[in-house]
């Protein structure tokens, strides 16, 4: 993914068409409204109809998160940042993350948009489902439960200064954007980027 020139202002025109257009953008109260209902729900179904137990939840639902983290990374590095050939390629790359990098300061596509998030969240859930039954009802809140907070601090840090106990994330995502893009993978944590050794260094801000 090349990008030529990185633009603090403004935001790219994707499609023509007005509809489809307006369905590349979100905002962070659209995602929680979406997906913070169905933890809740998830979580209470599991519970009260498939017989998981309070522990057995809350351990499926830290594990859940965990491996979005893991998750976010291999997408963020291999398939945001693969690089291609063709136009066609090309475009869909761009559209899917390069926008982003040429565009780091528009807060409307900080989020996935609604109608891919949806349908990607679907397939995972029952490719969870298939793998691992209905503890998948625990396991998937979880992932979601991490998808929010990845999209809350990518979201903060695009958008707000640091606080200054997290200036770490804050630095390796800008330096990510603006020196590095082939390091610093890792938005809502730095755990993958410590073990696959993509952490940006210090003296590259």
């Amino acid at each position: 993914m090349e990008i030529e020139k990185i633009k603090n202002k403004g935001q790219a025109r994707l499609f023509k068409n007005d509809y489809m257009e307006m369905m590349t953008k979100t905002h962070p109260v659209v995602v929680y409204c979406m997906y913070f209902p169905v933890i809740v729900f998830m979580l209470y179904f599991g519970s009260t109809h498939k017989s998981l137990s309070v522990g057995r939840e809350a351990m499926l639902f830290i594990c859940g998160a965990l491996f979005w983290t893991f998750f976010e990374y291999l997408m963020h590095r291999f398939l945001f940042h693969m690089y291609v050939d063709s136009p066609r390629a090309k475009k869909f790359v761009y559209t899917m993350h390069g926008v982003h990098h040429e565009y780091p300061r528009d807060k409307e596509r900080l989020f996935m948009p609604p109608v891919p998030s949806i349908i990607l969240a679907v397939i995972i859930f029952y490719s969870m489902h298939t793998l691992m039954g209905w503890n998948a009802l625990a396991f998937f809140p979880g992932f979601l439960f991490g998808y929010i907070l990845y999209g809350s601090m990518h979201y903060a840090i695009h958008a707000f200064a640091p606080p200054k106990f997290m200036k770490a994330l804050w630095r390796n995502h800008h330096l990510h954007h603006y020196k590095a893009p082939e390091k610093g993978f890792g938005v809502s944590s730095v755990l993958w980027d410590v073990v696959f050794k993509t952490v940006p260094r210090k003296e590259e801000a």
